[in-house]
């Protein structure tokens, strides 16, 4: 049994649909929340598209920590790659201001204005340091852009074509992220790196 959800953590393919699908239920269970009922229609997808790509974030990042930690506790850790030394603050540096994303989201009734200013720079932060990490991390980074677009657009119709891409994203990723785990290969494999 613990030897199966070892198999399941190191198993890269599995974290994204994860993260998604947990993200989604976070966003939908939190949308009938009376706090979450107080928001102006904008502000609450704002507040959705925030919460679920923190959410996705984190989930990934923790997944990230966990996969590391086993592999270097069993020695299986491929130092060629990265060195251990650099995987985890690469992991830390996305958990913290992912679920402080995460956290933060809910004060938007408190005052958008300040709320605001740190979710800009939080989303700008995971959305550069994701790209930094390669140009396979820019499916993850988008959503960061998209954040900041909708939080700036002026016109409706430009905030609905925000969120349709976004969604469309979204779900072009997470059926990506299936024909990923269904394929049984590596990233390296599935990518052609190998």
């Amino acid at each position: 049994m613990i030897n199966h959800i070892i198999e399941l953590v190191l198993d890269e393919s599995n974290w994204l649909p994860f993260a998604m699908l947990v993200s989604i239920v976070t966003v939908a269970v939190s949308v009938g929340r009376p706090r979450s009922q107080q928001l102006s229609s904008r502000l609450r997808v704002l507040w959705g598209m925030n919460l679920f790509f923190g959410c996705m974030i984190g989930i990934m990042a923790v997944g990230h920590l966990l996969a590391v930690s086993i592999k270097a506790s069993q020695g299986t850790l491929d130092p060629s790659r990265l060195p251990l030394y650099l995987l985890y603050p690469i992991g830390v540096l996305l958990l913290i201001p992912a679920w402080w994303l995460v956290g933060i989201v809910g004060r938007f009734p408190e005052g958008e204005w300040a709320v605001g200013k740190k979710v800009r720079a939080l989303n700008v932060w995971l959305g550069l340091f994701l790209a930094l990490l390669g140009l396979h991390n820019l499916p993850l980074a988008v959503p960061a852009g998209l954040n900041l677009a909708y939080q700036f657009h002026a016109r409706r119709a430009v905030g609905w074509t925000i969120l349709a891409i976004a969604s469309a994203g979204y779900l072009m990723l997470f059926v990506g992220s299936l024909i990923f785990m269904a394929s049984g290969q590596s990233f390296e494999q599935f990518t052609g790196a190998e």
